[in-house]
Protein backbone atom coordinates (compact mmCIF):
# COMPACT_ATOMS: atom_id res chain seq x y z
CA UNK A 1 0.00 0.00 0.00
CA UNK A 2 1.36 3.38 -0.97
CA UNK A 3 0.26 6.99 -0.75
CA UNK A 4 -0.36 6.82 -4.52
CA UNK A 5 -2.95 4.06 -4.04
CA UNK A 6 -4.66 6.09 -1.33
CA UNK A 7 -4.68 9.16 -3.57
CA UNK A 8 -6.05 7.20 -6.54
CA UNK A 9 -8.98 5.84 -4.54
CA UNK A 10 -9.52 9.18 -2.78
CA UNK A 11 -9.69 10.97 -6.11
CA UNK A 12 -12.66 8.81 -7.11
CA UNK A 13 -14.42 9.48 -3.81
CA UNK A 14 -13.80 13.24 -3.89
CA UNK A 15 -14.79 13.46 -7.58
CA UNK A 16 -18.09 11.66 -6.93
CA UNK A 17 -18.98 12.95 -3.48
CA UNK A 18 -17.03 16.16 -2.93
CA UNK A 19 -14.97 16.87 0.15
CA UNK A 20 -17.88 16.67 2.58
CA UNK A 21 -19.32 13.46 1.13
CA UNK A 22 -16.05 11.52 0.98
CA UNK A 23 -15.15 9.63 4.13
CA UNK A 24 -11.71 8.38 5.10
CA UNK A 25 -13.34 5.16 6.35
CA UNK A 26 -14.82 4.48 2.90
CA UNK A 27 -11.54 5.38 1.21
CA UNK A 28 -9.60 3.04 3.52
CA UNK A 29 -12.11 0.25 2.89
CA UNK A 30 -11.73 0.59 -0.89
CA UNK A 31 -7.93 0.65 -0.61
CA UNK A 32 -8.10 -2.44 1.62
CA UNK A 33 -6.57 -0.89 4.74
CA UNK A 34 -7.72 0.38 8.10
CA UNK A 35 -8.61 4.05 8.36
CA UNK A 36 -5.71 4.65 10.77
CA UNK A 37 -3.24 3.53 8.08
CA UNK A 38 -4.09 6.60 6.01
CA UNK A 39 -2.49 8.72 8.74
CA UNK A 40 0.84 7.02 8.05
CA UNK A 41 0.87 8.86 4.72
CA UNK A 42 -1.29 11.94 5.33
CA UNK A 43 -1.94 14.02 8.45
CA UNK A 44 -5.64 13.95 7.72
CA UNK A 45 -8.39 14.51 5.20
CA UNK A 46 -7.37 18.12 4.53
CA UNK A 47 -3.79 17.23 3.64
CA UNK A 48 -4.96 14.34 1.44
CA UNK A 49 -7.49 16.57 -0.32
CA UNK A 50 -4.99 19.38 -0.93
CA UNK A 51 -2.39 16.92 -2.25
CA UNK A 52 -4.97 15.58 -4.70
CA UNK A 53 -5.81 19.17 -5.67
CA UNK A 54 -2.18 19.95 -6.43
CA UNK A 55 -1.67 16.72 -8.38
CA UNK A 56 -4.94 17.10 -10.29
CA UNK A 57 -4.48 20.68 -11.38
CA UNK A 58 -0.92 19.87 -12.53
CA UNK A 59 -2.21 16.82 -14.43
CA UNK A 60 -5.02 18.79 -16.06
CA UNK A 61 -2.61 21.53 -17.09
CA UNK A 62 -0.30 18.90 -18.60
CA UNK A 63 -3.24 17.68 -20.68
CA UNK A 64 -3.72 21.24 -21.99
CA UNK A 65 -0.04 21.49 -22.95
CA UNK A 66 -0.23 18.11 -24.68
CA UNK A 67 -3.38 19.17 -26.56
CA UNK A 68 -1.61 22.34 -27.74
CA UNK A 69 1.46 20.38 -28.85
CA UNK A 70 -0.64 17.94 -30.85
CA UNK A 71 -3.08 20.45 -32.39
CA UNK A 72 -1.24 23.75 -32.82
CA UNK A 73 -1.07 23.36 -36.60
CA UNK A 74 -4.88 23.46 -36.93
CA UNK A 75 -6.72 26.55 -38.07
CA UNK A 76 -7.59 28.57 -34.97
CA UNK A 77 -11.34 27.98 -35.24
CA UNK A 78 -10.79 24.20 -35.33
CA UNK A 79 -8.19 24.39 -32.58
CA UNK A 80 -10.38 26.38 -30.17
CA UNK A 81 -13.53 24.35 -30.84
CA UNK A 82 -11.65 21.06 -30.55
CA UNK A 83 -10.22 22.19 -27.23
CA UNK A 84 -13.72 22.73 -25.84
CA UNK A 85 -14.70 19.25 -27.06
CA UNK A 86 -11.46 17.88 -25.56
CA UNK A 87 -12.42 19.32 -22.15
CA UNK A 88 -15.88 17.74 -22.37
CA UNK A 89 -14.40 14.35 -23.32
CA UNK A 90 -11.94 14.52 -20.42
CA UNK A 91 -14.80 15.31 -18.03
CA UNK A 92 -16.75 12.29 -19.26
CA UNK A 93 -13.73 9.98 -19.04
CA UNK A 94 -11.46 11.02 -16.15
CA UNK A 95 -12.05 11.36 -12.43
CA UNK A 96 -9.29 13.98 -12.31
CA UNK A 97 -11.26 16.30 -14.60
CA UNK A 98 -14.48 15.69 -12.68
CA UNK A 99 -12.62 16.41 -9.45
CA UNK A 100 -11.10 19.61 -10.83
CA UNK A 101 -14.43 21.01 -12.04
CA UNK A 102 -16.34 20.01 -8.91
CA UNK A 103 -13.66 21.38 -6.63
CA UNK A 104 -13.45 24.68 -8.53
CA UNK A 105 -17.17 25.25 -7.99
CA UNK A 106 -17.53 23.60 -4.57
CA UNK A 107 -14.32 24.07 -2.62
CA UNK A 108 -14.54 23.12 1.06
CA UNK A 109 -15.16 26.40 2.88
CA UNK A 110 -12.25 25.98 5.28
CA UNK A 111 -9.87 25.20 2.38
CA UNK A 112 -11.30 27.79 -0.02
CA UNK A 113 -8.19 29.98 -0.15
CA UNK A 114 -5.80 27.10 -0.89
CA UNK A 115 -8.12 25.49 -3.45
CA UNK A 116 -8.83 28.74 -5.29
CA UNK A 117 -5.09 29.32 -5.56
CA UNK A 118 -4.87 26.13 -7.65
CA UNK A 119 -7.98 27.07 -9.66
CA UNK A 120 -6.72 30.53 -10.58
CA UNK A 121 -3.21 29.30 -11.34
CA UNK A 122 -4.72 26.75 -13.73
CA UNK A 123 -7.01 29.26 -15.46
CA UNK A 124 -4.28 31.91 -15.69
CA UNK A 125 -1.83 29.40 -17.18
CA UNK A 126 -4.37 28.19 -19.76
CA UNK A 127 -5.02 31.79 -20.76
CA UNK A 128 -1.28 32.43 -20.94
CA UNK A 129 -0.82 29.36 -23.19
CA UNK A 130 -3.65 30.40 -25.53
CA UNK A 131 -2.67 34.06 -25.85
CA UNK A 132 0.24 33.54 -28.32
CA UNK A 133 -1.88 31.22 -30.44
CA UNK A 134 -4.58 33.86 -30.70
CA UNK A 135 -1.97 36.54 -31.42
CA UNK A 136 -0.70 34.37 -34.27
CA UNK A 137 -4.26 33.87 -35.56
CA UNK A 138 -4.76 37.64 -35.61
CA UNK A 139 -1.48 38.05 -37.52
CA UNK A 140 -2.66 35.40 -40.00
CA UNK A 141 -6.03 37.11 -40.45
CA UNK A 142 -8.02 34.23 -38.92
CA UNK A 143 -9.29 36.48 -36.11
CA UNK A 144 -10.22 40.12 -36.58
CA UNK A 145 -7.52 42.50 -35.41
CA UNK A 146 -10.29 44.78 -34.16
CA UNK A 147 -11.02 42.28 -31.39
CA UNK A 148 -7.48 42.21 -30.04
CA UNK A 149 -5.63 39.23 -28.62
CA UNK A 150 -6.35 39.93 -24.94
CA UNK A 151 -10.09 40.39 -25.49
CA UNK A 152 -10.30 37.35 -27.78
CA UNK A 153 -8.48 35.14 -25.28
CA UNK A 154 -10.58 36.37 -22.38
CA UNK A 155 -13.78 35.80 -24.36
CA UNK A 156 -12.69 32.26 -25.14
CA UNK A 157 -11.99 31.65 -21.45
CA UNK A 158 -15.53 32.89 -20.71
CA UNK A 159 -16.95 30.29 -23.08
CA UNK A 160 -14.77 27.65 -21.42
CA UNK A 161 -16.16 28.70 -18.02
CA UNK A 162 -19.71 28.32 -19.38
CA UNK A 163 -18.87 24.84 -20.65
CA UNK A 164 -17.48 23.92 -17.21
CA UNK A 165 -20.75 25.07 -15.60
CA UNK A 166 -22.84 22.91 -17.93
CA UNK A 167 -20.55 19.91 -17.42
CA UNK A 168 -21.28 20.11 -13.71
CA UNK A 169 -24.93 21.14 -13.70
CA UNK A 170 -26.53 20.72 -17.10
CA UNK A 171 -26.23 17.21 -18.42
CA UNK A 172 -25.37 16.19 -22.00
CA UNK A 173 -28.25 17.93 -23.82
CA UNK A 174 -27.84 21.28 -22.08
CA UNK A 175 -24.08 21.01 -22.46
CA UNK A 176 -24.34 20.47 -26.22
CA UNK A 177 -26.83 23.33 -26.55
CA UNK A 178 -24.49 25.66 -24.60
CA UNK A 179 -21.48 24.55 -26.64
CA UNK A 180 -23.23 25.06 -30.00
CA UNK A 181 -24.67 28.49 -29.17
CA UNK A 182 -21.62 29.83 -27.35
CA UNK A 183 -19.24 28.68 -30.03
CA UNK A 184 -21.38 30.11 -32.83
CA UNK A 185 -21.56 33.55 -31.23
CA UNK A 186 -17.91 33.57 -30.13
CA UNK A 187 -16.58 32.59 -33.53
CA UNK A 188 -18.77 35.10 -35.37
CA UNK A 189 -17.47 37.82 -33.06
CA UNK A 190 -13.84 36.79 -33.40
CA UNK A 191 -13.84 36.37 -37.16
CA UNK A 192 -15.80 39.49 -38.19
CA UNK A 193 -13.76 42.33 -39.69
Amino acid sequence: MTSDQIKEVSLKHFAQNGYEGASLADIAKDVGIKKQSIYTHFKGKDELFLQICMDTFENELSSVVLFIDRNSALAINDFLYNFLVHCIERYEKYDSTKFMIRTAFYPPMHLNEQVMKYVYEYLDKVEELFLPMIERAISNGEISSAVGHNRATTAFMGVLDGIFVEMLYGGPDRLQKRLDASWYVLWRGLSMS
